[in-house]
């Protein structure tokens, strides 16, 4: 019985570094090594890597995800056809391109839901355009619980080799992330850190609860979110189980983190965590949807439109993104066997 999981693989918007990354990534041979891997997307979008990259692989074209056979000596792709890439110059964003990056993910997420993908992972794409070629979400996780039909809380996670964060709030305006903070979404991000942290192999995840204001508040000085609302959750969490601690000044987090003290940080909003982990981990970092019923992973990094065509990105995280969805799909594969088989 084969226990490799079976990962989609998706080129990125074709206007920005990811087919050049996408490409580096198959022609080492890692992806195959990790997963079943299934290229979907458009093969002129991929030949476009490959020149990009100054590569070469073996690969075939398959009309269906039901026509792969495994083993196999290539990679099989599954040619939708439907993205010229000449139409669309390359570092420059385009909406038509984002929208058919968002068909593609939609593609991909349907065989997911019909059981024939264990898990998704795709090169970079632009929130912008494809929110504006029709696509109307924030971002892609909102569009994947969407297409998912999940109920609940659900959340970007990034991850870094030191630690990884997730977010309290994501994609909103920072006057708006303010009014969204409460007990409730608190409860949740430390909830969806600690199950995400012991899914990948922690026991007992040490999450650190990022402060809002400066200083922790300063006793109230600077605001008093930190006493009404985030010790007293943080506190409750504690009581219930959860090895959590805060709130803790974003000046000092981060430092904790890195020294080793937690193996999460929850912050409160976007930017108070992604500077420190794409200062600590840019070609590493990986961004993945955590609490969805799919596994979703991404480099943290965007499209880099001011490298674009220049044959030198940096392939370090795509290869994390990839590799960390082989790893959380077979680790979901082997649980659901372990389930069937009790």
């Amino acid at each position: 019985m084969n226990t490799l999981p079976r990962i989609g693989f998706m080129l990125g918007d074709a206007t920005g570094i990811g087919p050049e990354i996408a490409a580096k990534l198959l022609a080492s041979g890692k992806p195959a090594a990790c997963a079943e891997t299934i290229i979907i997307g458009d093969r002129r979008v991929l030949e476009l890597g490959m020149r990009n990259a100054g590569v070469k692989f073996a690969y075939s074209v398959c009309k269906t995800i039901d026509d792969v056979r495994w083993p196999r000596k290539d990679y099989p792709l599954i040619d939708l056809g439907n993205i010229d890439p000449a139409r669309y110059p390359q570092g420059v964003s385009s909406d038509e391109s984002g929208k058919l990056t968002g068909d593609t993910l939609k593609y991909m997420i349907d065989l997911a839901i019909a059981g024939k993908l264990d898990g998704i992972s795709f090169a970079p794409l632009n929130k912008g355009a494809m929110n504006r070629g029709g696509w109307k979400f924030n971002d892609e996780h909102q569009m994947f619980a969407s297409l998912l039909n999940h109920s609940g809380f659900f959340g970007e996670m990034n991850v870094i080799d030191q630690f990884s964060t997730f977010r309290v709030t994501s994609h909103v305006a920072l006057r708006e992330a303010v009014t969204m903070i409460g007990p409730e979404r608190i409860t949740a991000a430390v909830n969806l850190a600690n199950d995400t942290l012991r899914a990948a192999g922690k026991a007992n995840p040490r999450i650190g609860v990022a402060a809002l204001n400066p200083h922790n508040g300063e006793n109230g000085l600077f605001g008093d979110e930190e006493i009404r609302i985030i010790r007293p959750t943080v506190d409750k969490l504690r009581a219930g189980g959860i090895n959590c601690e805060g709130p803790i000044s974003s000046d000092v987090i981060f430092l904790k983190a890195l020294k080793g003290e937690f193996d999460g940080v929850v912050m409160m909003y976007h930017d108070q965590g992604q500077i420190a982990t794409k200062l600590l981990g840019f070609n590493k970092g990986v961004t993945v949807t955590a609490g969805l019923q799919s596994v979703f992973t991404t480099p943290a990094h965007g499209t880099a439109y001011d490298i674009v065509g220049q044959g030198k990105a940096d392939v370090g995280a795509m290869e994390h993104a990839f590799i960390l969805a082989a790893r959380m799909a077979a680790g979901r594969k082997a649980a659901k066997a372990a389930t069937a088989a009790a």
